[in-house]
């Protein structure tokens, strides 16, 4: 068995290459191999168990090891696992969840493109916003604005769009296509600057950018209603309706990017309107929509804008885009069953209910030295380090702060993601309040760990910072 699994870690080290690979420590670390799962728990193949506190990567909503989505797999599987949904054929279950997500989306978000995950929904809604508008004659309405520390996705385009740009180094993506305006990033707002105020600069800085490119020339605008792997950033009250009137104002489409915050993260299916107040003309789904049980997307049209892109055209009547696995049928069928199961099961109560404790306890943190702030909303929250909190000077980039920190919390049992300077938390939906409990007792215990190991490494000395 021992040599089994150090065949695994070999073969997976000589020949994967993992998303956002560190090649300065994989070759010779390798891999953590994690074989089971079961609700908020994960286990490697030591058999050790670990608290889940990201949900896999912001998605396992359900919880893992559900065996009602397992026997639904196999017998969709068993009668059709899949076909193609090109021009004229669809399956029960592509059928069913477009109109389940049509349910469940605001306004008149009615119609469905179905891919394989968020980057591949992200450059779906680009390309039809740039396909509508050129067949409502003004094809020169292909700018986008996105904001910086935005994530949208890695393909291409989508890695166009998001606006970190420490991701963009030594890749070429299109030039000139997406402009960034700030991060609606409070704690990091100039100094002296009320929130409110910091709020009006936001939304006349849109502004003034729509005004410099020309709003004949800005297709749309896209935002995550809470930025998610940019660092769990909540804009200020009122942002998203303000940002979303401009939109209005100006004619450009608002894509809401809800692929981490749909389905129960905020305990709501979907949140632009119930939680945000706006009604975009695109929505993106993706993660939570099928639990990562099987890669899953949806980018959500209006009636407006499929009543413009349906229209049959002389010099070529086809819709000519598409991917080999829209609307999967296998794929569409765990997604309704995980929506059932989201609802039948009240995961959006649950998260309402203890969302707030779950703020609470963490922010418990703050009296850490190294910890700024402790941010976020219900099942998605992050802790930010800074050197020294007065004037919140982050860790510089070769301390590693929120990687040392996650070291310690998986040595304790619980898996947590280092971004940067932050420690994000992303958990299932299962999360109890034992888990809670015992979530922030390991991560107390490891900052306090990680502040034990600056000081003996001459990294950080509490006396120094404030003096």
């Amino acid at each position: 068995m021992k040599e089994h699994k150090q065949d695994l870690w070999s073969k997976d080290r000589d020949h994967i290459i993992h998303p956002y690979t560190n090649f300065q420590k994989f070759k010779t670390e390798g891999s953590v191999v994690f074989s089971e799962g079961k609700g908020h728990f994960i286990y490697d193949s030591e058999g050790k168990e670990y608290l889940d506190g990201i949900a896999g990567l912001w998605c396992v909503n359900i919880g893992h090891g559900r065996t009602d989505i397992a026997h639904l797999m196999a017998e969709q599987s068993a009668k059709l696992a899949y076909y193609n949904t090109f021009e004229d054929a669809t399956s029960p279950p592509a059928a069913e969840l477009a109109s389940e997500l049509a349910r469940l989306c605001p306004g008149t978000l009615n119609h469905v493109f179905f891919g394989t995950g968020g980057s591949l929904a992200n450059d779906t809604a680009i390309k039809i916003i740039h396909y509508y508008f050129n067949q409502i004659g003004q094809p020169q309405k292909k700018k986008v604005i996105s904001r910086k520390l935005g994530y949208h996705g890695s393909t291409y385009l989508a890695h166009t769009l998001t606006g970190i740009s420490s991701t963009h180094i030594g890749f070429d993506l299109a030039p000139n296509l997406v402009h960034y305006v700030s991060a609606p990033y409070p704690y990091r707002r100039p100094a002296g600057m009320t929130v409110s105020d910091f709020c009006d600069f936001l939304i006349q800085e849109l502004e003034d950018k729509i005004l410099e490119l020309g709003p004949e020339n800005v297709a749309c605008f896209i935002a995550e209603p809470i930025l998610g792997a940019g660092g769990v950033i909540v804009p200020p009250k009122g942002y998203h309706r303000r940002s979303w009137e401009l939109c209005q104002k100006y004619g450009l489409l608002y894509i809401s990017d809800e692929v981490v915050t749909a389905f129960g993260r905020l305990g709501h299916m979907i949140t632009s309107k119930d939680y945000f107040d706006i009604q975009p003309d695109v929505l993106v789904l993706a993660k939570g929509i099928s639990s990562g049980y099987i890669p899953l997307g949806a980018t959500m049209i209006s009636d407006e804008i499929y009543e413009v892109i349906s229209r049959p055209k002389i010099e070529n009547p086809y819709f000519t885009h598409g991917f080999t696995y829209s609307g999967h049928a296998l794929a569409c069928a765990v997604g309704l069953k995980n929506i059932q199961i989201i609802e039948e099961e009240n995961f959006c109560d649950h998260v309402r209910q203890l969302g707030p404790y779950f703020e609470e306890k963490l922010k418990t943190l703050e009296d850490l030295p190294i910890v700024g702030e402790v941010r976020g909303s219900h099942y998605m929250l992050c802790i930010e380090f800074v050197t020294d909190k007065h004037t919140k000077k982050p860790f510089a980039d070769e301390v590693a702060i929120a990687k040392r920190i996650y070291y310690h919390c998986k040595s304790k049992g619980l898996i947590i993601r280092p971004i940067g300077s932050i420690n994000v938390l992303s958990p299932p939906l299962t999360f109890n309040q034992e888990a809670i409990d015992q979530s922030v007792f390991i991560l107390r215990q490891s900052i306090e760990a990680t502040i034990k190991d600056l000081e003996k490494e001459g990294l950080w000395t509490e006396k120094v910072t404030q003096a």
